[in-house]
């Protein structure tokens, strides 16, 4: 079992909007030979739809709406390889995912440096300490000096930074990249639409061949980077990588398929395997005797034909064969794991066993949800998945009475994803619940999914209030109702956690002021664990 289990490799990439990311995780499946010709998320007819955004709404905007699990091998490893949106208002659904994986790849556009997105969801990682390797993309464009993105990382993001590799020109003078680890220079040859692997050279770097592939200011430029590099990054510590604290940064352009092999050999070489996780105050191995993981993410309709709803879970310890009995701790009940899958987007194959490390995709019917823990041993509980508070609220109606039916499974359906929060008002004439989300994209998605997926078109009436947080007191539901913000709600959450809601962050600040036996917190992670 330890021998399958170091073989896992379970990572997220990360970005902020347009910085290359899904690009680079389709180029990651052409160079493990799980697809043989790559293509774009704007591809025309001609072309293949990109492997990850297999969404239809995703394919009309041309971003990632959802995170996308991709499983294939790569030499010796199993790679799982979650590919997350990138807008700021599906980051929820990127949190859940950085709570399943053991690394993260993050993509830097090289023409804009650090961006707001990026530097959000790496502050996330580097407070779980999740080790973040660094790829910088689109050197083949006017870009900033690479030196230049070094101090960026250094500096806002307050991480070390080792370079792996160093670009050899840049914009349309990007001839390859110099491996400061192996001595080597690599040079590429462009190939039609980046759609095949690139014809490689390699090379030492003093070699007349590479000097003849560069302009003679680039070469000369490249030649002073590198030696000003061997004095100020030397070397880097592998725990220091595990730790969190430095990040080895790997340069190239994803739509060029230049130093993405690179990359990915030097990610599975620097990466470690499976880290185990905690239940309580107590650290669940990873080869531990008894089978254990957490539901990080529901899916319904995955495939169109059969209605389903698939729960990912994120294997913890132990191993899994098909048809195990299991408990979800939360409800109790006992479950037989028998359609379980390997998943390639929305397509799916059946999975006989898993390690820790692996990810599972289950087809279930009974009553599942984000955060679930499922074992074999009843003790073991994660309580991984964070919750955040949402800033954008609507009510959801239904403007065709004879499509009930179909509008009251579609929003069941959906609502179990936690693409949105739900929250009960407390007061009697507000029998709608309050829907919650942390972008009005959230709203929209699932808007289109309820009319795509179920037939049921839906009407959106916007709430006036912009926070909510979530509250620890004393104070019964009656003397609370008194205390209500003015302009402010009252409401419930879907576990009973009771929230307020804000119209503003002035409303709130001064409710906090003037109530300070009232405790706020952003998430219910936060809440004193006697609430």
């Amino acid at each position: 079992m330890h021998s399958e289990i170091s073989k896992r490799r379970t990572f997220a990439i990360i970005a902020h909007p347009d910085a290359g990311k899904t690009t680079l995780t389709e180029k990651f499946l052409l160079y493990g030979g799980a697809i043989q010709l790559a293509g774009s998320v704007t591809a025309r007819k001609e072309q293949r739809a990109t492997a990850s955004d297999w969404m239809e709404l995703e394919k009309q905007r041309g971003i990632s709406i959802s995170s996308t699990l991709l499983q294939f091998d790569y030499g010796p490893y199993r790679i799982n390889l979650l590919d997350t949106p990138g807008h700021k208002d599906f980051s929820e659904d990127t949190y859940r995912v950085l709570m399943a994986v053991d690394a993260v790849i993050m993509v830097m556009d090289g023409g804009k440096g650090i961006e707001s997105q990026t530097r959000k969801l790496f502050e996330i990682c580097h407070r779980r300490k999740i080790p973040t390797f660094t790829f910088v993309n689109k050197m083949d464009r006017p870009s900033l000096s690479p030196l230049e993105l070094i101090d960026q990382l250094e500096n806002v993001l307050k991480i070390d930074a080792f370079p792996v590799n160093w670009p050899l020109g840049s914009g349309k003078d990007f001839k390859g990249v110099y491996d400061r680890v192996n001595k080597e220079a690599h040079m590429f040859e462009r190939v039609p639409g980046g759609a095949y692997r690139p014809p490689v050279s390699v090379s030492d770097f003093s070699d007349p061949f590479v000097k003849s592939k560069m302009d003679e200011d680039s070469y000369k430029q490249a030649a002073e980077e590198l030696d000003l590099l061997s004095g100020a990054h030397v070397d880097f510590d592998m725990q220091d990588v595990i730790d969190g604290n430095t990040t080895p940064v790997f340069f190239g352009s994803a739509v060029n398929n230049f130093g993405v092999e690179l990359l990915l050999k030097g990610f599975l070489k620097y990466s470690q395997g499976p880290t185990p996780r905690k239940c309580g105050g107590e650290i669940i191995p990873v080869d531990h005797d008894k089978f254990s993981g957490f539901v990080f993410k529901m899916q319904t309709n995955m495939d169109p034909m059969h209605r389903d709803r698939i729960a990912f879970i994120r294997v913890c310890s132990g191993k899994f064969t098909r048809d195990l009995q299991v408990t979800n701790v939360r409800t109790g009940d006992k479950v037989r794991l028998g359609s379980t899958h390997k998943l390639f987007g929305q397509n799916r194959e059946v999975v006989e066993d898993a390690y820790a490390g692996d990810i599972l995709g289950v087809v279930v019917k009974t009553d599942f949800r984000v955060g679930d823990t499922v074992t074999e041993d009843r003790s073991i509980v994660y309580n991984e998945i964070p919750k955040f508070a949402p800033e954008c609220f609507g009510y959801l109606n239904n403007p065709e009475p004879g499509k009930y039916k179909a509008y009251r499974k579609g929003i069941e359906q959906l609502l179990a994803e936690d693409i949105v929060q739900v929250f009960q008002q407390r007061e009697p004439w507000k029998s709608d619940p309050l829907l919650g989300a942390v972008g009005p994209l959230q709203f929209e998605v699932l808007q289109y999914r309820l009319e795509g997926e179920y037939g049921s078109k839906s009407t959106l009436t916007p709430a006036p209030w912009k926070l909510l947080r979530w509250i620890h007191t004393n104070l019964d539901d009656e003397t609370l109702k008194l205390k209500v913000p003015s302009g402010g709600a009252f409401a419930v959450d879907e576990a009973g956690r009771r929230v307020l809601i804000f119209g503003s962050e002035w409303s709130l600040n001064y409710y906090r002021d003037k109530n300070p036996d009232i405790l706020l917190f952003d998430s219910p992670n936060l809440l004193p664990t006697d609430n």
